[in-house]
């Protein structure tokens, strides 16, 4: 599995579409851990650009603070489950907790 993560200034960005970089992380699904971590500069953000590339970098999930109601319906035609709501904290810390269960998401933080 891979999650995608977008980052702004070393934290979770509270909107996927406007961040810095997105953190990409392998999962080994049967032992539950992280077995790699990549940076991602993105594209410019145009409508359907970012879920289209983020599936062909082979993310399965995204995690970020918020996202819009068609940029989610994108990613699902992408195959990519949408994680809303997580908390503007350091990567690696939302990545290992969605991984061993403990995430705790909110409600989407985006307003469009």
């Amino acid at each position: 599995m891979k999650i995608a993560i977008p980052v702004q200034a070393g934290r979770v960005s509270m909107h996927f579409g406007h961040c810095e970089e997105f953190a990409l992380y392998d999962v080994n699904e049967t032992d539950q851990v992280i077995i790699g971590t990549t940076a991602h500069k993105p594209p410019a953000h145009e409508p359907g650009v970012l879920p289209a590339w983020l599936h062909e970098l082979g993310a399965d999930v995204i995690i970020t603070g918020g996202m819009g109601q068609r940029a989610q319906q994108l990613f699902a035609q992408n195959g990519i489950r949408v994680v809303l709501g997580a908390p503007a904290e350091a990567p690696d810390q939302i990545a290992s907790a969605f991984v061993d269960g403990s995430l705790q998401s909110g409600s989407n933080l985006c307003d469009h």
